[in-house]
C-alpha cells in the first residue's frame, strides 16, 4: 500500500508484521496489539515531531511523574471497515477536542489537532489490515497522554508522551448486567475531574465495584457525592433511564463524563420521535417507577459496547427487576448507531469520518 506522508509524521515500519499469529477468529477486547504506534514527545516547553514506530515497550524513570502525580488522560474509540473496505471513524474531532479538555484539567499541555487526526489517519493506514470484517468487529484506538518528566517533587511534569495505539477486537457482547446503587463511595466530586478520562477516575471505581461484585452485581450506578440521592453515570459509562415513553439522562457536570456515545443516544432518540429529558433523576423517582411498573428500561451508553442494557437493580438491599419490553429503546437506537458507523445506512448527522 502507498501511503502518502505527512512532513510533520516521522514513519519507522516494523520489519516483520505479527498479524499471522493472531487469530482474528477469537479476538478479545483490547488484548492484542497493531504492530504501530504513534508516539510524540512534549519536552522544551512544546510538542515534538510525532513518529509512527513498531510496537514497542516504553522505558521510564522510577521517578516519572506519572508513577506519583497521576497526570494521566486517554479515550477510547473505534475504526471500522465497511463493505468496501473504506476505513471509517465515528465522530473522531470529538474525541480530540475531549482529550484536550482532559488534559487541560490535569495541568497537561494541550495535543494540536493536526498530530492527532494526521497521525491517527496515517498509523490507520499502515495497519489497516489489522481492522476485522467481521460483524461487530473493530479496531479499538487507544490514544494517551502521561507525564514522562522526572522527579520527586510534586509539581506538574516538565515533560509528557503521547501515543495512540491500536487493537483488534471481537463483537463486545457485555449482555445484560445487573447493577447496585452505591450510596456509601462517590465516582467524582464538583470541582473535581470527574468529567475528564483521567486514569485515576477509573482506579478509584475499581474497589466499590469489586465489592459489588462480591454481592452478586456486575457493576456500580453512581450517585451525587453529596446526598446520594441522584442517579449519576452507570460503571464507566452514561446512563438511560426509561420511564413510560420518555428516555432521561442527567446532565452534563464536572462530575459526569460529556460521553460521545450518550450524545449520540439522544440525538438519535429524537430523530426517532422519543421524548428525551436530559435532567437529574432521583433514585426515589427511579424506585417509584419500578414500584408503579412505568420503569420500563435501563441502559449504559458507552464506546465499547455502544449499549449495555440493565436486567436489574440492587438498593438497600433489594432487588429491582426490568421488565422484557418488545418495544426496546435501546436496541433501536443500538441498531441505528452500528449502521451508521458500518457505513450501512445514511448518515444524517455527518458522524462518519472517512479515512483517505
Amino acid at each position: 500500500m502507498n501511503i502518502a506522508v505527512d512532513p510533520m509524521i516521522k514513519i519507522e515500519k516494523v520489519k516483520n508484521s505479527r498479524i499471522n499469529d493472531v487469530d482474528f477468529d477469537n479476538l478479545g477486547f483490547g488484548k492484542v496489539l497493531s504492530d504501530h504506534m504513534l508516539v510524540c514527545d512534549y519536552k522544551y516547553g512544546k510538542w515534538q515531531q510525532p513518529q509512527i514506530v513498531p510496537l514497542q515497550n516504553i522505558s521510564l524513570d522510577p521517578s516519572a511523574k506519572i508513577f506519583h502525580y497521576g497526570q494521566s488522560v486517554f479515550e477510547g474509540m473505534k475504526a471500522y471497515k465497511d463493505n468496501n473496505g473504506q476505513i471509517l471513524l465515528f465522530r473522531p474531532l470529538d474525541n480530540q477536542k475531549r482529550l484536550n479538555i482532559s488534559a487541560k484539567r490535569l495541568a497537561i499541555p494541550e495535543v494540536p489537532e493536526a498530530y492527532f487526526m494526521e497521525g491517527l489517519k496515517i498509523l490507520l493506514k499502515l495497519d489497516s489490515d489489522w481492522i476485522p470484517t467481521a460483524d461487530g468487529s473493530s479496531l479499538y484506538i487507544r490514544p494517551f497522554i502521561f507525564a514522562s518528566g522526572e522527579g520527586f517533587h510534586a509539581s506538574p511534569s516538565d515533560a509528557y508522551k503521547f501515543i495512540i495505539s491500536c487493537s483488534p477486537s471481537g463483537s463486545y457482547f457485555s449482555g445484560k448486567i445487573k447493577v447496585l446503587i452505591e450510596e456509601k463511595y462517590s465516582r467524582s466530586a464538583n470541582g473535581g475531574v470527574g468529567f475528564a478520562k483521567a486514569g485515576g477516575n477509573y482506579a478509584g471505581q475499581f474497589y466499590p465495584t469489586q465489592l459489588a461484585v462480591e454481592k452478586g452485581y456486575q457493576q456500580v450506578i453512581w450517585t451525587d457525592d453529596n446526598t446520594h440521592e441522584y442517579i449519576e453515570e452507570a460503571g464507566a459509562m452514561n446512563i438511560f433511564i426509561r420511564i413510560g415513553d420518555t428516555l432521561i439522562t442527567g446532565p452534563i457536570s464536572d462530575r459526569i463524563l460529556d460521553g460521545i456515545t450518550r450524545k449520540s443516544v439522544i440525538a438519535i432518540a429524537e430523530d426517532e420521535g422519543i421524548k428525551v429529558e436530559v435532567r437529574k433523576i432521583k433514585v426515589k423517582e427511579v424506585i417509584e417507577a419500578s414500584q408503579n411498573e412505568t420503569l420500563k428500561e435501563m441502559f449504559g451508553a458507552g464506546t465499547a459496547a455502544v449499549i449495555s442494557p440493565i436486567s436489574a437493580f440492587g438498593y438497600r438491599d433489594k432487588d429491582y427487576d426490568l421488565p422484557k419490553i418488545e418495544d426496546n429503546y435501546g436496541a433501536r437506537i443500538k441498531k441505528r448507531i452500528t449502521d451508521i458507523q458500518y457505513n450501512r445506512a445514511e448518515d444524517k448527522f455527518g458522524w462518519q469520518y472517512l479515512v483517505e
